[in-house]
């Protein structure tokens, strides 16, 4: 494991950044100081480390995920090539046992103890591909207008209910949203699929998610950003962990012994996506659906084997990711 000299913690905000360096060796803070959150801030951090004739590649550069916030330095970092670790805040947050009040600046020294405690645990983070980028800012916007148009079309509620000459004043400015809404959606849409369609590696992974049964465009669009292509999870395990659909068990000594059961902690998203993609299985994918029944007809619980079913789903997903060849149904064959 490469050894770090320095350990920078960066507290983000939007507008400024609280930077604490490290000593690794001398385990105290050398440097806190506050920049803005822009590129020429970013660039003043290199600066105070070439002031201190610092060879970059010692320094472990590390930070909260704090989305759109944590995209400036995570670019500057990966333009420069130097390494830097982007750590879900709950993560850094448990670390830190018990603590009392808080500010900015014990914040990033917090960071940066948390990159030298659990160095064993670095995985270096890497910059999404440019088309993951514009696919989950599309299919952000795609979620906005679909909320939109769900929000208008109830207007149509009143119909049946108000007075023909109020909710006439109102129909007309609905119906062009609407439509105005549906040619947005179409927009979007159709740049996604070009997205796609101009980059190979992209298309060859959405052409084999997509031959996965209860697979459906929508679906193949978002496990590709959630995976960054298919480079974020080792494998389908993992994923389903952060999907929320692995089982965990729940014991303690011989008096607790909990239900084994998902937890809590997920991508609630993808969570509800995949229970879509389960239940659309079980009624067409013949194999999905006679495990479905089997264990139905064994008294578990409708919830629990559907469960099981999406899990089933996601080891088809990356079966097919790793084997690079579509989905084949060998069920037809063994009947």
């Amino acid at each position: 494991m490469k050894k770090y000299l320095f350990h920078v913690g960066i507290d983000i905000s939007k507008s400024k950044l609280d930077v604490v360096i490290l000593d690794n060796q001398a385990s105290k803070i050398c440097n806190h100081f506050i920049i803005e959150n822009n590129l020429k801030g970013i660039a003043s951090i290199l600066k105070e480390f070439k002031r201190q004739k610092v060879d970059l590649s010692t320094v472990l550069f590390c930070c909260e995920n704090t989305g759109v916030y944590t995209f400036p330095l995570s670019c500057f970092l990966s333009e420069n090539k130097l390494d830097y670790w982007i750590v879900p805040a709950i993560e850094i947050k448990r670390s830190k046992g018990i603590s009392r009040g808080k500010n900015d600046k014990t914040d990033a020294k917090d960071i940066a103890w948390y990159s030298i405690r659990h160095i064993d645990k670095l995985k270096l983070t890497e910059l999404p591909e440019k088309e993951i980028l514009q696919l989950k800012l599309l299919f952000t916007e795609r979620e906005k207008v679909m909320k939109s148009f769900k929000l208008f079309e109830a207007t149509k509620e009143n119909e049946d209910f108000m007075p023909k000459q109020i909710y006439k004043s109102i129909v007309g400015i609905n119906s062009k949203t609407i439509k105005f809404l549906k040619a947005t959606l179409k927009t979007i849409e159709k740049e996604m699929m070009d997205i796609i369609s101009n980059q190979i590696q992209l298309k060859n992974q959405f052409e084999l998610v997509k031959s996965v049964p209860g697979i459906g465009d929508k679906t193949a669009i978002y496990l590709l950003i959630i995976t960054k292509g298919f480079t974020a999870f080792d494998n389908a395990r993992k994923f389903a962990c952060y999907a929320g659909t692995a089982p965990f068990e729940h014991t303690s000594g011989s008096s607790i012994k909990g239900r084994t059961k998902v937890n809590h902690m997920a991508d609630k998203k993808m969570k509800a996506i995949l229970q879509m993609c389960a239940l659309v299985a079980v009624k067409h994918d013949p194999q999905l659906k006679q495990y479905y029944n089997k264990k139905k007809e064994e008294g578990k619980n409708a919830m629990l084997v559907l469960n099981n079913v999406k899990c089933k789903i996601l080891s088809r997903v990356f079966a097919v990711i790793n084997r690079q060849t579509p989905y084949i149904n060998t069920y037809k064959f063994a009947c």
